[in-house]
């Protein structure tokens, strides 16, 4: 009871910006519902996309463990549900509930290790194998169409987004796609995607995961 008192449920209509860098970290943010965007901008003036948060993950939180500025800028892609907690809020937390602390560095530590990953597919790989990479994230265990025995999927977020998550251009990404559908390892309709995941497998395999 004391955990869920921690907390304050609050929304966001999509386009909301919920955090700048720089701004100062008074709370974090549990996502019940909805899509956030993280980005950190270059001193070109170019946005950068550090992740895509969605329903259970937490964000906001290292400025408030750290007392220290906003390190990524945070917006809303759709309307957004989460659960707000103070840096008040959540010492007392680990102060009452020690495990949680752990289980709060674990979370940073699978943070730290995806982010890794994902800038050495953008160093490393061709934007089609990050792409693969990308929707095998997105697909997780959704289950194949009976007729088809694709998976469909429907992103949440436009072309662009996708583009600045795997570190490429909106053409250089209609060309990637492009190249995927001529493989075989996916289809694309108006609005959504169908995916064969053992192809995309099998390309992100061929070319070292």
């Amino acid at each position: 009871a004391a955990c869920a008192n921690a907390f304050r449920t609050v929304h966001f209509e999509a386009g909301h910006v919920l955090f700048l860098t720089g701004d100062r970290g008074d709370r974090a943010y549990l996502l019940e519902d909805g899509l956030v965007r993280l980005t950190l901008a270059t001193a070109g003036g170019r946005e950068l996309n550090v992740r895509v948060a969605g329903p259970g993950d937490m964000i906001g939180e290292i400025a408030v463990l750290d007392s220290g500025p906003r390190s990524a800028d945070a917006t809303a892609l759709t309307d957004v549900t989460a659960h707000a907690i103070t840096a008040t809020s959540l010492a007392a937390l680990f102060k009452d509930r020690p495990g949680l602390a752990q289980s709060v560095i674990a979370l940073l530590c699978k943070r730290l290790r995806a982010t890794t990953a994902q800038m050495e597919g953008i160093a490393l790989h061709r934007i089609e194998i990050r792409l693969a990479r990308f929707l095998l994230e997105q697909l997780g265990t959704r289950p194949a169409s009976s007729a088809s025995g694709r998976v469909p999927l429907e992103l949440g977020y436009s072309q662009a987004e996708i583009a600045r998550l795997i570190g490429a251009s909106r053409p250089k990404l209609n060309v990637a796609l492009g190249v995927l559908e001529k493989t075989g390892a996916l289809k694309r309709t108006a609005d959504r995607l169908f995916c064969d995941r053992e192809a995309l497998a099998r390309l992100v395999d061929e070319h070292g995961e």
